[in-house]
């Protein structure tokens, strides 16, 4: 190599093929995805997508509403976003994929938004008709499905934006009504007076889906039942102790239930403080777990325990009010011991004090003991508490002290009756609890088990003669569908087999009514056809408004009934039954959704797609409804993806400061770069977003769009004419198409498998190991210097059209806005990207023999390139066409590998010498590479002026004197090609 180049004779930059883009390497994505979403508006893109999928196998992603109260948050664009990802990808696998959002309308969020409109204002809702009411509701709902529209648009979600669903359309809340109305006829609605979970804030019932469970301190007290009934004479005069959190369902208590496999005692106290409530010579009946820390709570000093008890001596007990003066006989009842399987010895005293109206397991011990009760004097579960948490006006001493009050707060209830307790001599002791307490998601307020009579759907009737029941076929139909992840089908398992009767009614204004009719004086609810057909018919025309006009008796009429002998029913459906219809005035009345599914022996599919928490939501609604009207499951898959938490993995709070909105994401990076951070997230489990987390995606976006501007820029060169067949390609280009033909069969599966992180770590490593930094990297010199003719140009080009064509269908589903973009640019008279399929990759381009050549190949290009590295850190060469080095191939497999093949130019050097000895001690190496060692050398010769190789050869055409043979051969056919033109 001679240490001076010589000054080129001319300027050789314009008879290289450099690569020649409008692509820009800035994105611009901010300012650039407007545009392509006015043009795929303009286009009609969901039109022609509908066009073009026609015919196919239909795939419907069924849309879980999002609620229309705000703004979108982090959550919802996940959420859409990945849905999008699904919809986009099976229409690009062959499917008909139709997506058609939705919204859910009903419900206390709305109602509680235009209650506080109205308080602001100093105007009462009870002073508002009904249907004034509903129509605020209505319109508020409008304009918040506008706002989240265009939001959910901006995110690159395709849809039927112009053709939603809406639980609040007539034509839904007209179907809603006829199922709920055919629960009625076939039994299975009943109206019964349980414990249901109930916010004395918001004065209505809450399904468990509206349950959240927060930190809260309450009171707790020790309180004893004096025994009066036992067949163990050592027991007479001595007490059952028990233990509540909620010291204002004691009024309510008609039973002590123990445990039969805990071991209990008759302890008596020795010595106490005199000023005790626990006095000495008490007899107490405990747990002998826990008798030591009752006697702690209670400042006993010192106790003896006298012997074993079996609670099943005990027969009965006085409540501690019994008698009481001013009680007016309100309490003089017996109490009994009864066993149940859910007491423990874990804390308390081993006895479960049991109020019917206010516990679920409270209430199934009553109803399972319910002839003892009646014994007792106790035949109805009481009623004690009104929907706003205050004691009925009948119940003595404390009637109208709240529970809580109307923000939440604790009210005067627990204190009045720890006070009463107290003056009655039955309190031995009281303290205070931090532990985990059910509060509405909405309100954020407490919530109480209060005994109300409210609709239900049975779980366990039996539905047909075969006598198989609503929690039965819900069970044999989870089986039937396909779990993503599968952890979910344990999940949804566990919550049917241990729910109780679905407490379906709401005491609000804004919802589809229970629209039936139940007869004077009695239960039963009124089963005509021609007054349902009634209802469902002005429900279409006025939406259920119409139920709310009069009294009902245009609806009666219908069938013949007078309306003074029914009353109509005002309560709504919980909205957790609207949206479980959503499959019945969506997927099965509108003709662009309908399916014929696997089940019935079709070819299509429904999949349901939403967070993990609709397990006990949306998926356990849907299931129920689909299964008590139709006997199935709505979906034949269920995708499940976890939470959106901050980088730190915390919960989002705007009082911490650490919430990331989407509409910011977009605003300073583009809506691609939140799609290639949901893509390449673990959705199966809980997310992280945050600063540091979008900047690795922007970079990792910037590396994928170069490598695409790469490509877009070498196709600048290319034609149809230049195409070379794959049995005219060299080595190398056949190995690429190995590798796509690979690449095909694991896209498509992760795509199928909705495998999305699989899909960018695969393109990932593909687009930067296999192309960007091995395949383009030796290619460039081909590509940019070889002549017009050169089959090894014309093939590396027909390898890189292939592959962009690859790559931007396969991106497409995830980087909806750059696949497009990308595609334009190569295809200005394209209509878009996102209407092709995947392309058909030729199996036979697959060469597993040519594949590990190649392997073995990249393994000696390794170790080369490792020198050379080295030798730029020590400056002793700059770019490695400087280089010449020495290989050492001692291993016989690696010799023959590279055997026929220019090393020089896989290694993009100027030269490389093949030894087959042991290089010297000092080569360099690599250690998970034996049998290769790489000594450095400079190339000799001149520096050619066009591709900058160092070759003896530069010069040896007079010609063109400053470059190589190679060079001066593509200058000839240059000059020849622009003197012709």
């Amino acid at each position: 190599m001679t240490d001076k180049t010589e000054t080129p004779a001319r300027d050789y930059s314009e008879t290289l093929f450099l690569p020649k883009t409008d692509f820009p390497m800035r994105a611009g994505l901010p300012q650039r995805e407007p545009q392509l979403l006015k043009r795929w508006e303009e286009t009609k893109l969901y039109e022609r997508l509908r066009e073009v999928q026609k015919g196919r196998p239909r795939f419907v992603l069924h849309d879980g509403p999002p609620y229309a109260n705000g703004n979108i948050h982090i959550g919802h664009a996940l959420n859409k976003i990945l849905k999008d990802l699904v919809v986009r990808s099976q229409g690009m696998l062959g499917f008909d994929s139709n997506y058609v959002p939705g919204w859910d309308c009903h419900g206390l969020p709305i109602e509680w938004k235009i209650e506080e409109e109205y308080r602001a204002k100093g105007k009462n809702k009870d002073d508002v008709p009904v249907v004034e009411f509903r129509r605020e509701c209505r319109a508020f709902a409008e304009k918040w499905i506008d706002v989240q529209r265009q939001e959910f648009k901006r995110l690159a979600v395709e849809g039927d934006w112009d053709n939603p669903y809406a639980t609040m359309s007539f034509n839904a809340e007209a179907q809603i009504a006829r199922e709920i109305m055919s629960f009625a006829m076939s039994d299975q609605l009943y109206r019964g007076s349980k414990p249901v979970m109930w916010s004395s804030v918001e004065k209505t019932a809450l399904a468990e889906a509206e349950v959240e469970y927060h930190e809260k301190t309450s009171s707790t007290i020790w309180v004893k039942f004096p025994i009066t009934d036992t067949i163990d004479g050592d027991l007479e005069g001595a007490s059952v102790v028990i233990w509540t959190t909620t010291p204002w369902t004691i009024p309510a208590n008609r039973a002590i239930a123990y445990g039969e496999n805990i071991a209990y005692g008759l302890y008596k106290v020795t010595e106490a403080a005199g000023d005790n409530w626990a006095k000495v010579g008490d007899r107490y009946v405990l747990a002998d777990k826990l008798a030591a820390d009752v006697f702690a709570a209670a400042r006993v000093t010192a106790h003896e325990r006298i012997k074993d008890v079996l609670p099943v001596m005990i027969e009965r007990t006085a409540h501690p009010f019994r008698g009481l003066d001013g009680a007016n006989g309100y309490w003089d009842f017996a109490v009994p011991v009864l066993p149940a399987d859910y007491v423990t010895d874990d804390a308390g005293t081993g006895f479960v004090h049991t109020a019917p109206g206010h516990g679920a397991d409270d209430y199934n011990t009553f109803i399972k003991h319910k002839a003892v009760f009646e014994e007792c004097g106790t035949p109805q579960v009481p009623h004690t508490v009104s929907p706003d948490s205050s004691y009925f006006p009948d119940i003595p001493f404390f009637a109208g002290e709240r529970v809580y009050d109307d923000k939440g707060k604790d009210g005067g209830a627990n204190d009045a009756v720890i006070r009463k307790m107290a003056e009655a001599g039955a309190l031995i002791a009281r303290g205070r609890l931090k532990h985990q307490y059910p509060h509405s998601w909405r309100s954020k307020a407490p919530l109480l088990f209060r005994n109300t009579p409210q609709w239900f759907i049975a779980m366990d009737k039996p539905l047909d003669n075969h006598g198989d029941t609503l929690r039965q076929r819900a069970l044999h139909a989870i089986k039937t569908v396909e779990w993503v992840p599968e952890s979910g089908e344990n999940r949804i398992t566990g919550m049917i087999e241990n729910r109780p009767d679905w407490v379906v009614s709401r005491q609000r204004a804004w919802g589809v009514p229970i629209a039936v009719f139940v007869r004077k004086g009695t239960s039963e609810i009124l089963k005509d056809e021609r007054v349902n057909a009634a209802i469902a018919e002005a429900f279409e025309t006025e939406g259920a408004d119409a139920w709310y006009v009069d009294d009902g008796a245009r609806f009666l009429a219908a069938g013949g009934h007078k309306v003074e002998d029914f009353d109509k029913i005002d309560d709504i459906l919980d909205v957790w039954f609207d949206s479980g219809c959503t499959h019945a005035f969506a997927l099965e009345k509108r003709e662009d959704l309908k399916v014929t599914r696997k089940v019935d022996g079709g070819p299509d599919q429904v999949m349901y797609l939403e967070g993990t928490d609709q397990h006990r939501g949306w998926f356990h609604s849907s299931l129920l409804e689909s299964c008590g009207t139709r006997g199935r499951a709505p979906y034949d898959i269920v995708l499940t993806h976890g939470f959106v938490l901050d980088e730190k993995g915390q919960k989002m709070s705007k009082s911490i400061g650490n919430v990331v909105a989407p509409q910011k994401v977009i605003q300073d990076s583009g809506a691609d770069i939140l799609r290639l951070w949901v893509a390449a997230s673990d959705y199966s489990d809980d997310l992280r977003i945050g600063p540091e987390i979008l900047k690795t995606f922007v970079e990792t976006y910037r590396k994928l769009r170069n490598t695409i501007r790469w490509m877009l820029g070498s196709l600048g060169h290319f034609s149809e004419a230049d195409k070379v067949a794959v049995g005219d390609m060299p080595e190398l280009e056949r190995f690429v198409l190995h590798r796509l033909a690979e690449l095909d069969v694991d896209m498509r599966e992760a795509y199928r498998s909705f495998d999305y992180k699989r899909v960018i770590a695969l393109l990932n490593s593909f687009l930067t190991s296999d192309l960007s930094a091995f395949y383009f990297d030796i290619r460039k010199d081909a590509l940019y210097c070889d002549p017009l003719s050169s089959n090894e140009r014309k093939s590396a080009l027909t390898v890189i059209d292939i592959t962009f064509r690859a790559v931007a269908t396969w991106i497409a589903p995830i980087l909806a806005f750059t696949a497009e973009e990308a595609w334009l640019a190569r295809y200005p008279q394209a209509e878009s990207v996102h209407l092709e399929t995947f392309p058909e990759i030729p199996a036979a381009w697959r060469d597993d023999a040519l594949a590990a050549r190649w392997a073995k190949i990249r393994r000696v290009r390794r170790v080369v390139t490792g020198a050379l590295e080295i030798e730029r850190a020590q400056k002793r060469i700059g770019a490695s066409l400087e280089a010449a080095p020495v290989v050492y191939l001692t291993d016989g497999s690696l010799r023959e590998a590279i055997e026929g093949l220019d090393l020089a130019e896989i290694c993009i050097t100027s030269g490389i010498r093949i030894e087959t000895t042991e290089g010297p001690a000092d080569a360099f190496r690599l250690d998970d590479v034996k049998g290769v060692t790489v000594v450095s050398a400079l190339a000799e010769g001149r520096k050619c002026a066009r591709s900058w190789k160092v070759s003896p050869g530069v010069g040896s055409d007079p010609e063109y004197p400053d470059v190589t043979p190679r060079d001066a051969e593509a200058l000839r056919e240059w000059d020849r090609a622009r003197a012709a033109a």
